[in-house]
């Protein structure tokens, strides 16, 4: 799988589906605000239903109706209790399907009641600047959810309902994320600025440099300061980091404390931010962590988005040099990629695909066609075949998987963060570097280093001169 995929949109694809009610790849969170304006935050109760009069005959008694009530305003809009206790009961599913210790029902409360505070001030940027998301593309998102848990849409339908989730909900909470996303490409993204001094710098620094080099698994909390914070504001802050680190070397579960406290997108993920080669982390991040062993927590990273705790997860070498500078072997391969469902558990995977292995090398069917008919990747309709791949092209678990195939040879099922493939290496040549292609990565690479914190940045942003209005408090 090309590595230039969004990731929200193979969050979409890779969406499970047993109790949870939408997918937020890309959310922001600020405990620290809330906890200055609601300090006693105590955990939703069930909305009062009235009870029927004794003496009411039982014809006229009417079924109870729950009284709903609002938690916050933002901007001009509200957030009902009803809203956030949904969104609290998926983000713990959540939680438990990653085997992470939830928070205390009221601090799991308390983030959840922000992230949606962050989308809410997304999604109205988004209806203020034009930006929509027509039937057709929420049609063709659904279709590829559906057929990334091996389902039809109304199988998919009958599903969701079965498990007490709407399925018109659902659907829109799918159009609400590939909004967000199209929000983030357009103001984040689409505005990274990469000079022509930078990518000669880039370029300067890593000259020479052909050996493998490091990936880095961290996780972080953030701990967000906002724009005009006061120095007591900042101290506190920093302090209140500071405990943290206390806490973790005592310890304490990261991911747990990520869950509880971080203001980062992937709070509810532990704090997980995955595989990262070194080159394209942020430089900040890089120099903290660069002599921490695995498992070990950092120094804590200051940045202009607030206060960073970052932990060493995991080291390995990476399967590319940071640029091509010399003569540069490309691969051309297919593949047939299969993704793991609750109808399609992960043995099941892995028993289909071996069998396709095996009726493939016994010449009773085709590769290709095989990945026409089961593969749910988008290359499945080319027969898998994914072009000529540069070293890098691809996620760092299927490149490794490639590079030891010989012509012609197949793979044993390879799992990356995408599903389950099986390979299938046709050519290879050796060409040249070209010029342009060192610029190409040295401007990717420099894309990745600057995107993240872009994006926080613009969170901070958004969040700091969006309007909010507590009424978590209030009893209707």
């Amino acid at each position: 799988m090309r590595t230039n995929l969004s990731a929200r949109c193979c969050a979409l694809l890779a969406l499970f589906l047993i109790g949870v009610t939408t997918v937020h790849a890309q959310q922001s969170a600020t405990p620290s605000a809330v906890q200055q304006l609601t300090p006693n935050l105590q955990p939703l109760e069930p909305a009062a239903t009235p009870a029927p009069p004794a003496s009411r005959p039982a014809a006229t008694q009417r079924t109870p109706v729950s009284v709903d009530r609002i938690v916050a305003v933002v901007n001009d809009e509200v957030i009902t209790a009803n809203e956030l206790r949904a969104r609290t009961q998926s983000a713990l599913v959540q939680l438990q399907r990653q085997k992470i210790q939830p928070p205390p029902p009221d601090v799991l409360q308390r983030q959840v009641l922000e992230r949606m505070i962050i989308d809410r001030a997304q999604l109205q940027l988004a209806r203020e600047t034009g930006v929509r998301v027509d039937d057709a593309t929420v049609n063709t998102a659904m279709v590829r959810i559906a057929e990334a848990n091996n389902m039809t849409v109304p199988a998919l339908r009958q599903r969701l309902e079965t498990d007490g989730i709407s399925f018109n909900q659902f659907r829109e909470d799918v159009r609400q994320d590939i909004l967000l996303n199209r929000v983030r490409e357009r103001e984040v993204d689409g505005r990274l600025q990469i000079s022509e001094s930078e990518l000669d710098n880039f370029i300067a620094a890593q000259a020479g440099v052909t050996a493998d080099t490091e990936e880095i698994n961290l996780a972080q909390i953030l701990l967000r300061v906002p724009e005009n914070a006061t120095a007591n504001r900042i101290e506190e802050t920093r302090q209140r980091a500071d405990d943290l680190v206390s806490q973790l070397k005592g310890g304490a579960d990261f991911a747990r404390l990520a869950a509880s406290f971080s203001n980062a997108s992937e709070a509810l993920q532990g704090g997980a931010l995955g595989w990262r080669n070194t080159d394209r982390l942020p430089a900040l991040f890089l120099d903290a962590v660069r002599n921490v062993k695995v498992g070990d927590i950092a120094p804590v990273v200051r940045s202009p988005n607030g206060f960073h705790i970052l932990k060493v997860l995991g080291r390995r070498s990476a399967v590319e040099g940071k640029l091509a500078s010399g003569p540069v072997q490309q691969t051309r391969a297919r593949h047939i990629l299969l993704r793991v469902s609750d109808v399609a558990p992960e043995p099941e995977v892995k028993r289909r695909l071996e069998e396709f292995k095996a009726r493939i090398e016994n010449g009773q069917v085709e590769f290709g066609t095989l990945a026409r008919l089961h593969s749910v990747d988008p290359s499945g309709t080319r027969g898998g075949d994914l072009g000529w791949l540069y070293p890098g092209d691809t996620v760092p678990e299927f490149e490794r998987a490639m590079n030891a195939l010989k012509i012609n040879e197949i793979s044993v099922p390879v799992q990356s963060p995408f599903g389950w493939h099986l390979i299938q290496v046709l050519e290879r040549r050796t060409e040249p570097a070209s010029t342009e292609r060192a610029r190409q990565q040295a401007r990717q690479a420099l894309r990745e280093r600057k995107a993240d914190e872009a994006y926080q940045d613009w969170l901070r942003q958004l969040r700091d001169k969006t309007y909010v209005e507590y009424r978590i408090e209030e009893r209707g």
